[in-house]
């Protein structure tokens, strides 16, 4: 792994008075694929918004390639940092080839029209994503799962080396979550974009994530490889959770959580 491209340090950060960041230091290095961890409300999203420059800081620095975020304008910041938010409702009825043509707008000029590299960056992202077919469809006919392709698109069109994902699966059938996640992997070695990318799914960050942060009650509790973080004792302890955890034949971590009515194990 490379230098430190996105980095924070001593951050604290919230809403109003109320502090969801405590004292955060988190490095993604160049050419990394890193997964953030926690349980829901553990400050994980906030994290992402604070990182991308969107949420200010009370405390602390957020650097983009060693300079403070804050201090570099938002156009320069997003040709380096792609961002795939968690989803939300379609934003009226644009096409999907619109929204994914949005991706170019950092390197467009004010009303500028799309060149032949723009088309080309924009169809190449909607076939690595599945979506070239649905280019026409209105973005409010679409499922929730095809949707969230859509946006994912729009942040490859932009062509960012970095890019920082907040639940880039949720919504999607087992089936495009590992078309998803191979398509991110093959970004992340092949074009050594470095991702950093929020995961409930901890089987699916152990397989693809060569580092993990867990993130709880606003604070980092570890950090490492996934073999050393998912243990069952850490697991079971940020969850509230019995789990079991097993390594798959190709020794790939599989964490199962227990049922107090199906596997006998009492609750914490």
């Amino acid at each position: 792994m490379g230098k430190p491209v996105l980095a924070a340090r001593n951050l604290h950060c919230g809403y109003d008075d109320f502090a969801v960041i405590r004292g955060v230091d988190l490095d993604l290095l160049e050419g990394e694929f890193l997964g953030l961890i926690g349980p829901n409300g553990s400050g994980k999203t906030t994290l992402l918004r604070a990182l991308t420059g969107r949420l200010r800081p009370t405390s602390g620095d957020v650097l983009l390639d060693g300079r403070p975020i804050a201090q570099i304008p938002r156009r320069e910041v997003a040709r380096r940092l792609a961002v795939v938010p968690q989803i939300s409702s379609p934003p009226f009825e644009f096409t999907v080839r619109e929204i994914v043509a949005m991706g170019r707008s950092p390197h467009l000029g004010r009303l500028q029209a799309e060149g032949p590299q723009d088309q080309q960056a924009v169809e190449a992202a909607m076939a690595l994503t599945g979506i070239s077919g649905l280019s026409s469809r209105p973005v409010t006919e679409l499922s929730g799962g095809e949707y969230q392709r859509v946006v994912i698109a729009r942040a490859l069109a932009q062509e960012a080396p970095l890019m920082l994902l907040d639940e880039p699966a949720a919504h999607l059938d087992i089936g495009h979550q590992v078309e998803i996640f191979d398509l991110l992997l093959r970004l992340n070695r092949g074009e050594e974009r470095s991702i950093l990318c929020v995961s409930h799914d901890l089987n699916l960050a152990a397989r693809y994530c060569d580092r993990l942060i867990a993130v709880s009650d606003g604070a980092i509790t570890a950090a490492g490889t996934p073999s050393d973080i998912l243990t069952a004792e850490f697991v079971g302890s940020l969850y509230g959770c019995e789990v079991r955890v097993d390594a798959d034949p190709g020794g790939h971590i599989v964490v199962t959580p227990l049922s107090r009515e199906l596997d006998g194990v009492g609750a914490r």
